[in-house]
């Protein structure tokens, strides 16, 4: 059988407990995305939702222990002015080497 996939409807990252209002501020004042209402039945479950590119992006919380790979990864513009604007939000900014993209 082959699976016939339409798109991605979401990505959930998952972010420290009590870590909410630090990360609505990176992503929402700093980075200008889009917070979207949660569905009632699963709002007292706490997090939040986001809007980017036509695509939610979901922050949850959870009991993290030490240093986490967990990222979302945005293709973007314009990158030296956007490393610029980061620094001047005082956003640390971590160099990597870029991953060769899949055709």
């Amino acid at each position: 059988m082959k699976i016939t996939f339409k798109k991605i409807d979401h990505v959930q990252i998952c972010i420290p407990k009590g870590e909410e209002n630090k990360t609505r501020q990176f992503y929402c004042d700093i980075l200008g995305l889009n917070e979207i209402e949660k569905p009632k039945v699963i709002k007292k479950n706490g997090s939040f939702w986001l809007e980017i590119a036509g695509i939610q992006l979901h922050i949850g919380t959870e009991d993290l222990e030490g240093k986490s790979k967990r990222h979302p990864a945005f293709e973007i513009e314009n990158l030296d002015e956007v490393k610029e604007y980061l620094k001047q939000q005082e956003v640390r900014i971590k160099e990597d080497q870029g991953i060769p993209r899949l055709t």
